[in-house]
């Protein structure tokens, strides 16, 4: 059914990443998730393994934390090297097109701090434009990013209420790319 693409440097460390592939997990889903880090620890990305676990798939879900206003590392160099020319642009590299990309992203700030007089200077949709003109450029379909607020201890919810938080945003998530396959 779908890819996921796990961008956290150290899932082990995290708790509402953990907790929303825990419940990934656990529900059974039909959700191939790879796991960058584990995968990678010495950021050596194997193109090819890479390239043909999206072609297997219709819906691809980047599920990392925002980190800094932007993706993780790890996430960047999976981009860097597995969008290369000829597969993913470029005129024989139309084997992404019509494929469905979508970035699930856990944000540790809340949401009305992305908003006009909040803490930060630009609205939470600006932070993936890149990703959208990637996605774009490939020919894929790009889905509006379906985003995780609140998720950092300093906000003020306990690390059991963040853990509770993302299991209902893991099943939303879950719903969503069940609905978006169906289409």
């Amino acid at each position: 059914m779908a890819l996921l693409i796990l961008g956290h440097p150290n899932i082990n460390d995290s708790i509402a990443n953990k907790a929303i592939i825990e419940e990934i997990q656990r529900k059974n889903s039909d959700i191939e998730i790879r796991n960058l880090a584990e995968l990678y620890p010495d950021f050596k990305i194997n193109a090819s393994e890479e390239q043909n676990c999206l072609l297997l798939h219709e819906i691809v879900i980047l599920q990392y934390p925002l980190y800094w206003y932007n993706m993780p590392a790890i996430l960047k160099q999976w981009f860097d090297v597995v969008f290369t020319h000829q597969f993913a642009y470029g005129s024989k590299g139309d084997k992404l097109k019509g494929k469905k990309l979508l970035a699930s992203v856990t944000v540790g700030s809340l949401e009305k701090e992305y908003k006009p007089f909040g803490k930060h200077n630009f609205r939470i949709a600006e932070f993936f434009k890149n990703i959208e003109q990637t996605a774009y450029f490939a020919q894929m379909n790009f889905l509006d990013p379906m985003l995780f607020h609140g998720t950092s201890a300093v906000d003020g919810f306990t690390e059991d209420e963040i853990k509770e938080r993302a299991k209902i945003y893991a099943n939303r998530l879950l719903i969503f790319v069940e609905k978006v396959s169906q289409s």
